[in-house]
């Protein structure tokens, strides 16, 4: 049958993404979600060649072979923001606002319960404008997990152990790279400062999510290239400054300045070697 491949993939894929609660408070939503991954899904089973002109404005001769060799793309990185809001109800009406134009993979409550909001393989709004690496368009290439936290205090253990677990599926699923495990302020540091200083970025590098750096550090080199560092381990050096506070709050959470101590300098040393 003529796309049959095809049609078995996209079936597959309509099933995944639909969401299962039919009732509800966001019975409409799912609804609205459903009807927008089916037209993703039409567009799929496009098959009209590419058209192309020449300088002339003569048309290139060009014809359809679908090739029987494909998949879907798979998630690369992982982000995690905290939610700036007072409650996961909050979030979640935030996030199933058309207007709000912002929306992530999964939202973690701070009980732990993990609301799954978008399908793994589609794109979510989570990282605006960020940058990591060679990478500037960061929504394409990662999953977004907002956690329920208003900034200014710290995660619930709850929270902190689904997390984990949340994480350790995406690995090993999607076979994500340790140092892919970033946070909302490491790809914008000039706009971002979640998930903050109380997120545990040590617990999870025990656990294989990020680095962290050894107990026994080495002296930092003299003359070390503090914005060559930053930047192989993926950080935009734009702004030294905010790509310094950027880096401070996620590997040694003590305080946020632009300023290096001897100490954060070996720090930073021994992280960047690890990537």
């Amino acid at each position: 049958m003529k796309h049959s491949h095809l049609y078995i993939i996209l079936a597959i894929f309509l099933l995944t993404t639909a969401c299962s609660p039919k009732k509800g408070p966001y019975a409409v939503t799912n609804k609205v979600y459903s009807e927008q991954a089916d037209a993703f899904a039409q567009t799929l089973l496009q098959t009209e060649p590419v058209v192309l002109t020449d300088s002339l404005g003569r048309k290139l001769a060009s014809e359809w072979v679908g090739t029987v060799n494909f998949n879907l793309r798979k998630p690369n990185y992982v982000v995690i923001h905290y939610t700036a809001q007072d409650s996961a109800a909050q979030t979640l009406k935030t996030f199933t606002i058309a207007k709000t134009q912002v929306s992530a993979h999964y939202v973690i409550g701070g009980d732990g319960r993990i609301y799954h909001m978008l399908n793994d393989y589609l794109r979510a709004w989570h990282g605006g404008s960020g940058k990591w690496g060679n990478g500037t368009d960061v929504n394409s290439s990662s999953i977004g997990i907002e956690l329920d936290n208003n900034g200014r205090s710290p995660f619930s253990d709850a929270q902190i152990n689904s997390l984990i677990i949340l994480l350790a599926h995406l690995k090993k699923t999607y076979n994500i790279p340790t140092a892919n495990f970033i946070g909302h302020q490491d790809l914008a540091p000039t706009r971002k400062v979640d998930p903050g200083k109380y997120f545990p970025w040590k617990k999870l590098a025990e656990k294989g999510f990020g680095y962290w750096s050894n107990d026994v550090l080495e002296l930092a080199p003299e003359g070390f290239d503090v914005a060559t560092a930053l930047r192989l381990i993926g950080y935009d050096t734009s702004n030294l400054n905010a790509a310094i506070s950027a880096f401070k709050n996620h590997f040694i959470q003590a305080d946020s300045s632009p300023v290096l101590s001897q100490l954060d300098l070996n720090v930073l040393y021994n992280v960047y070697q690890k990537y």
